[in-house]
C-alpha cells in the first residue's frame, strides 16, 4: 500500500533512473537527479526554517519551469507542504494570500532571480550550497502517514479572501491510482503540462508522471497563443498525453490551427476540464485526431481534481450538453435537494453534486468556518461520522444513467416566473456555428438574461433565430454581448467575475 507520494518517484527513480523525468524549455532532469535535487531542498529546509517542524506550509514562487516542481517535492520530502504562488498576480492577492497562508519558508524558483524577492531563498542557491542529509529525511519518512497534507491551492472565496485548499497524500494517491486502473496510463507516456502550478489539472501531470515513470514536458505559456508553434512543439517533444483546461483545447479549434498542422498521429489521451467544452470544439479535435482517447473530467479543487469521467466515443451531437460522466472508483457521488437533506434520484431532476470518499481535502487552511460550510454530514447517514462536500454545481442523471452538468447552483435563476439554469442556454449558445464560445449571467436589477459571446461576426438575429428552435422564448437572453475575446481569468476559463463588473 502506498501512503506517501515519495514513494512513486523512489520506485521510478529505480526502475528509470537515466530517463528524462521533467522538461522545459531551458533544462531537464532525469529520475535520479530529480530524486538528488528534491532531497537537497528537503535537507535545506530540515537543517534550518522547518527543523523540527512537520506538516506547516512552504510557499513556493512558480514559473512555468521544473525547478518549480523540484521546489514542490523537496518540501514534501521535507515533511512539509507546498503552497504554489504565482507573484504576477496583483499584489494585493498575494498579500492575501501570504496573510493567510503564514508560511514557514519561501522558496524562489524562478528562472530570473535577478530581481530578488524580500524573504524568499532562490532555489538555485539552495541546490549549490546543500548536502543531502540521509538520516534527517530518513527519520522525517519513519513518522509520516498518508494524512498529512501535501499541497495547498488558493481558491477564489466569496467573501474576497482566496481559501486555502489542503490535499493529503492519500487523496493523491487514491487520483492516480483510479487513473491507471481506468485509462490504462503507464511509462510510455509524455505529459504536456498546459496548467499552471497553481492550478490543480496540473497535479495530474507531476503525479501521474512520478507513479508510472513517464515524463512532464512543461509547454511554455506563451505557446498558448500561437496555436501552429503550439502544435509544432506538441509533435517536436513527442507529447502524447493532453490533460488541458477546455480553453487551451479550445484555442486550437478556434483557430483552426489543425487544418493546416502535420497529422497528429501520436497523441494517446486528450483529457479536459475547468469548464464546459462546447462540443463543436471537441468534434473538430476528433475529426483531425480520431485516434486519441477524449475523456471529459470534472471535479473542484476540494476532491483533489477529479470525481467523475465520461469517455467520449465519436462525434457528438451539438446541441446537447456532453456528461460528465459516472464516478471514479472509490469515489460516491449524490445529488441532493435545495435544502440539502434528500437524494435526488429521477432522471433529469436536477440536484446540487455531493461527493464521498477518500479523494476529499482536509478542508481549507485555517478557516474552520469555510470548512464546515463546503464539507458536511452526509444527510442520509446518522449513526455515523460521513463527510461530504457539496460542489455548489448543480447536475441531472440522464437516461442512459450518466451525470450532466447543469450550471453552478448560483446560476440558476427565477426569470419571467420560470427557474431557469444558465447552463443549458450556454450549451445551445455554444452549439450555434459561428459563436466560438459563450457566457450567460444574470443582471438581477433588471431582470435580464445578458449572453456574452465571442465570434468573428455579430448577428443576433440569426443567434435568436437558431435558440428559437431549442429553447422557449422564456429562456432566450435579452442582451448580446460580442467579444472580439472574451475575457480569461489566470486559469483559462472565461472570466465571470470580470464580466459580471459590466452589468453594474
Amino acid at each position: 500500500m502506498v501512503r506517501n507520494v515519495l514513494e512513486y518517484l523512489e520506485a521510478s527513480a529505480a526502475r528509470f533512473p537515466d530517463k528524462i523525468a521533467l522538461r522545459d524549455e531551458n533544462e531537464e532532469l532525469t529520475y535520479s537527479e530529480y530524486v538528488s535535487q528534491a532531497k537537497t531542498v528537503a535537507s535545506w529546509l530540515a537543517a534550518g526554517v522547518t527543523k523540527d517542524q512537520r506538516n506547516q506550509p512552504v510557499a513556493v514562487i512558480i514559473d512555468r519551469n521544473i525547478r518549480s516542481i523540484v521546489a514542490f517535492i523537496g518540501i514534501v520530502y521535507s515533511g512539509n507542504f507546498y503552497v504554489p504562488i504565482d507573484n504576477t498576480m496583483p499584489a494585493e492577492r498575494v498579500q492575501l494570500i501570504y496573510d493567510t497562508l503564514q508560511p514557514v519558508a519561501v522558496i524562489d524558483a524562478r528562472t530570473n532571480t535577478s530581481k530578488p524577492i524580500e524573504g524568499a531563498k532562490p532555489i538555485e542557491e539552495i541546490l549549490k550550497e546543500t548536502a543531502i542529509d540521509g538520516p534527517a529525511l530518513d527519520l522525517i519518512r519513519r513518522n509520516a502517514v498518508d494524512t498529512d497534507p501535501l499541497y495547498g491551492i488558493f481558491t477564489s472565496g466569496s467573501t474576497g479572501v482566496p481559501k486555502g485548499v489542503v490535499v493529503c497524500h492519500r487523496s493523491v494517491v487514491d487520483l492516480v491510482e483510479a487513473f491507471a486502473d481506468t485509462f490504462g496510463f503507464d511509462e510510455n507516456m509524455v505529459h504536456g503540462n498546459q496548467a499552471p502550478f497553481d492550478f490543480d489539472v496540473s497535479v495530474k501531470d507531476i503525479y501521474n508522471a512520478m507513479r508510472n515513470g513517464a515524463t512532464v514536458v512543461v509547454v511554455p505559456k506563451k505557446l498558448f497563443m500561437l496555436p501552429k508553434l503550439l502544435l509544432e512543439f506538441i509533435s517536436e517533444h513527442k507529447i502524447n498525453t493532453m490533460i488541458w483546461a477546455v480553453s487551451a483545447l479550445r484555442i486550437v479549434s478556434d483557430f483552426k490551427a489543425l487544418d493546416a498542422a502535420e497529422e497528429m498521429t501520436g497523441i494517446r489521451y486528450i483529457m479536459f476540464s475547468g469548464e464546459v467544452m462546447p462540443v463543436k470544439a471537441l468534434n473538430y479535435w476528433i475529426d483531425n485526431v480520431p485516434d486519441a482517447l477524449y475523456v471529459n473530467l470534472y471535479g473542484p479543487t476540494e476532491i483533489t481534481c477529479n470525481c467523475t469521467y465520461f469517455v467520449v466515443n465519436g462525434k457528438q451531437d451539438e446541441w446537447k450538453a456532453l456528461p460528465i460522466g459516472k464516478p471514479f472508483p472509490n469515489t460516491r457521488v449524490l445529488l441532493l435537494d435545495e435544502k440539502r437533506e434528500k437524494l435526488v434520484t429521477k432522471a433529469g431532476e436536477v440536484g446540487e453534486l455531493c461527493v464521498a470518499g477518500t479523494s476529499l481535502a482536509l478542508g481549507y487552511w485555517n478557516n474552520p468556518e469555510k470548512t464546515a460550510e463546503a464539507f458536511f454530514q452526509d444527510p442520509s447517514i446518522t449513526a455515523y461520522r460521513s463527510i461530504i462536500y457539496g460542489t455548489g454545481d448543480m447536475a441531472y442523471y440522464n437516461e442512459e444513467g450518466d451525470l450532466v452538468f447543469a450550471s453552478r447552483r448560483d446560476f440558476q435563476i427565477k426569470h419571467m416566473g420560470h427557474r431557469i439554469e444558465l447552463g443549458e442556454i450556454e450549451v445551445a449558445l455554444n452549439a450555434i456555428p459561428f459563436i466560438e464560445t459563450s457566457c450567460c449571467l444574470y443582471d438581477e436589477a433588471r431582470g435580464k438574461i445578458v449572453c456574452f459571446y465571442q465570434s468573428q461576426s455579430e448577428d443576433t438575429r440569426a443567434i435568436v433565430k437558431l435558440l428559437g428552435e431549442k429553447l422557449p422564448k422564456y429562456m432566450w437572453p435579452n442582451i448580446f454581448k460580442r467579444y472580439d475575446k472574451l475575457p480569461m481569468n489566470k486559469n483559462s476559463k472565461i472570466d465571470r467575475v470580470k464580466l459580471k463588473e459590466e452589468l453594474k
